[in-house]
């Protein structure tokens, strides 16, 4: 690599930032927007050393420049779809890793070089060279795999390859995690110029993987930022009408937070306490998945806000007395909901997250969060996995959090002999959300996700534990396996003489390490099924005079809606897949022999029969095959995306299928543009939810409102009542477009008595 000259003044730098080197001569704008551009590269470069400063010592900085020389040199010429120079990327990278996470030098140094090895000619040996192992192994875990050539099957994606990679890497360094989330959050903020398809994959991947990881490392800001921007693009009209309303409701909300806090801020100063007060906004993406949940409109929506209160404590005071200090201070104005109470100061979250929450009832009869906590947990609830580094050597608690998660994750992780979908998907149910605090019998404290259950327990205390678990007592009394853990459970495992696992304990344990030692016990069983299974299908193949190859065997494992082939193999060995079966995907294969394969050969026919690369859908003119998905039921007008499977077509889904997130995230490389034919006039079926107060006459005047006003056929109703006086109702209708199911829907609600009105899929 040749590595630019050595610059020791700013002036020598800005002199040495090389021109682009245009097609043909350039103009006098063209040489005024390089001078432009220079002028601002140099600016966003200074702007990072600034913000560095205070985490620099010894000869950092001028490793920071080498670096930066390397990426401006490397990248040069190079543009990002919007047009601006593509080292504004890794510059904007460094300036997250250290701003927003409190990272040092060498991440510093791995932002800037984190896309030179994939995109350019630098070599990993040459950034080894100059910037040493330690270097060069974060970037390579940052580089990521390249697609292969042959077609991926069900059980095969570049981007779960990619996402192995970046999880294999824990086991080094968890800085490579933290800078590909850095690099995720950049392309989040400038994905305007990208196209729809290339938006939807971006944001499923975030959602999907990134986004949970960087909540479970503690960036809560990172992570509500990601999850915000996944639905501005993801479902763009929800989140300019949720920002529309919370910048309608400033002015009263701003009065009200002011009226809230004066007589606390009162308290506070005449105990002559030091402390920040300020008002949280909850993330928009928050706000959504409230009024999803609960099925209210966003006025519904009461707790918009949180006020946080930051004391300032000196070192060595007792943290947790200073909070439960202001929490009274808090409740001697305001009744607590006792229920609402969550002390994560004396039981930090499994993320090393520390805070006291209390819901309060205003004056004025709403309830608000406080969040109660010290200056060094706030730093910890902002910067996550870096400021508890950082504060480390003086809190112990950190070995309980983040570190153990890390430990367990590298041990399921390097333990693991699966597929990259497998470890993904594996490893995604270690990134959860909410948490269950249990006891052992002699009183140690174990976290474990919602959902975990006994098994999960005995496992995570030792496979072998696991293995001959027949059962449990919590708090004394016997409970099954499949027994669900909750808050404050005292656990004590059954065992017996012999080994009891069976394939069932699948279906019901949560955690990556259970399923992974069930998976490793069931082995050498599953190693004669599979072998017996792979066995039958070739020889039925070669019956059906079809070569077992990896792409018909990727075939199979998507006609069955299975994982991998292993799994494949396994149930036709078990005999729960017989020839009779693998005979009709034969008659499906050939129903489907002419479906494209692959997203290039459909953007072919498409080219060649519509001059366009956007699939049409109800015009009878598609010139590809293609079937609605039956699992979110897309109907006219909805926002809609289409995969390219390998055997079945392409299948229609909405951005909004429960399934979408999953599917883009895995195979974003299948996804092709689709759009509705307009002027079109089709009938779809759409069934709604419908919830009230029953009274006579309701469903007289729910069929008038669906038949006569709107003109619209109803296909089935099915209307029950609970307690005399609540009713629950689900009704079919035939609609031509997602408008119209909008308009009868709020008509609906206009009815006296309903509560709730929404589209569901059954």
């Amino acid at each position: 690599m040749k590595a630019p000259k050595s610059i020791t003044q700013t002036k020598e730098l800005e002199s040495a930032l090389p021109d682009a080197v245009p097609s043909s001569p350039p103009t006098f704008l063209d040489q005024q927007r390089q001078e432009q551009e220079k002028k601002e590269i140099l600016r966003r470069y200074r702007a990072l050393l600034r913000i560095a400063r205070p985490h620099l010592s010894g000869d950092d900085a001028k490793k920071i420049k080498k670096a930066f020389e390397i990426a401006h040199d490397a990248h040069q010429g190079v543009r990002r779809k919007s047009g601006e120079p593509y080292i504004y990327h890794p510059l904007e990278v460094a300036r997250i890793v250290v701003e927003e996470m409190g990272l040092g030098t060498t991440s510093i140094i791995c932002a800037l070089l984190h896309d030179v090895v994939e995109d350019t000619e630098v070599k990993l040996a040459d950034i080894e060279q100059v910037f040493g192992k330690k270097v060069s192994r974060i970037i390579d875990g940052l580089t990521k795999v390249p697609a292969p050539t042959q077609m991926f099957g069900i059980n095969k994606s570049a981007q779960a390859e990619t996402f192995r990679k970046v999880l294999m890497t824990i086991s080094e360094d968890i800085r490579v995690v933290l800078i590909k989330i850095a690099d995720r959050l950049h392309n989040m903020r400038t994905l305007e110029s990208m196209s729809k398809e290339k938006q939807l994959k971006i944001q499923a991947e975030t959602q999907y993987i990134y986004a949970p990881i960087a909540h479970r490392l503690g960036l809560y800001n990172i992570r509500s930022e990601l999850d915000d921007l996944c639905l501005k693009y993801a479902n763009p009209e929800v989140y300019q009408d949720i920002i529309s309303k919370i910048a309608k409701s400033k002015s009263a909300r701003t009065r009200f937070i002011n009226e809230f806090n004066k007589p606390i801020i009162e308290a506070l100063d005449r105990l002559g306490l030091k402390y920040d007060i300020k008002s949280r906004l909850k993330a928009v993406s928050s706000i959504w998945n409230k009024m999803q949940k609960q099925k209210v409109p966003f006025e519904e929506v009461f707790d918009l806000f949180a006020i946080r209160i930051i004391i300032d404590t000196s070192e060595g005071d007792d943290e947790k007395a200073a909070c439960w200090r202001v929490y009274s201070i808090v409740t001697d104005f305001y009744q607590p909901n006792v229920s609402r109470l969550r002390d994560w100061v004396s039981v930090p979250k499994a993320n090393n997250y520390e805070s006291l929450h209390t819901t309060v009832m205003s004056r004025k009869g709403q309830w608000v969060e406080v969040q109660i906590r010290t200056r060094r947990m706030d730093e910890i609830a902002e910067k996550g996995y870096a400021a508890h580094w950082k504060y480390k050597g003086g809190n112990d608690k950190g070995e309980q959090g983040i570190e153990k998660w890390i430990a367990k994750v590298r041990e399921t992780i390097e333990n693991q002999d699966l597929s990259a979908l497998e470890m993904v998907d594996n490893f995604r149910a270690e990134l959860f959300d909410k948490e269950i605090y249990v006891f052992t019998p002699t009183g140690d404290l174990k976290v474990f996700p919602k959902g975990a259950t006994i098994l999960d327990f005995a496992f995570d205390i030792h496979s072998g534990l696991g293995e001959h678990c027949l059962g449990g007592k919590v708090n004394h009394k016997l409970v099954p396996l499949n027994y669900q853990l909750q808050n404050g459970d005292q656990i004590e495992i059954l065992k017996s003489s012999k080994p009891k696992v069976n394939e069932d304990w699948l279906k019901f344990v949560y955690t990556a390490r259970a399923k992974q030692k069930i998976k490793q016990a069931l082995k050498k069983d599953h190693k004669a099924l599979s072998d017996s299974g792979k066995e039958i299908i070739s020889r039925k193949l070669k019956q059906l005079k079809i070569q077992m190859t990896d792409e018909v065997l990727g075939q199979l494992t998507d006609y069955f809606g299975l994982s991998t082939p292993t799994d494949l193999f396994i149930k036709v060995g078990k005999g729960e897949i017989d020839h009779t079966q693998i005979k009709k995907f034969r008659e499906e294969s050939e129903k489907h022999k002419d479906a494209p394969k692959d997203v290039k050969e459909v953007k072919e026919i498409l080219q060649k029969e519509h001059q366009k690369d956007v699939l049409v859908i109800g015009d009878g003119k598609a010139g590809v095959e293609y079937v609605l998905s039956q699992c979110c039921k897309p109907i006219a007008g909805d926002s809609i995306f289409g995969i390219v499977t390998v055997s079945r077509g392409i299948r229609i889904h909405r951005t909004d299928c429960p399934n979408a997130t999953a599917m883009l995230a895995s195979f974003g490389d299948r996804v092709i543009k689709v759009q509705w034919a307009k002027d079109k006039p089709n009938k779809f079926d759409v069934s709604l939810h419908i919830i009230g107060t029953d009274r006579q006459g309701l469903i007289n005047d729910l069929t008038y409102i669906i038949s006569h006003a709107h003109k619209v056929n109803i296909c089935s109703l099915n209307i029950g009542t609970q307690n005399g006086n609540v009713f629950d109702g689900r009704v079919t209708v035939s609609v031509s477009n997602s408008q119209q199911v909008q308009n009868l829907v709020e008509d609906i609600k206009r009815i006296e008595g309903v509560v709730n009105v929404h589209r569901f899929d059954e």
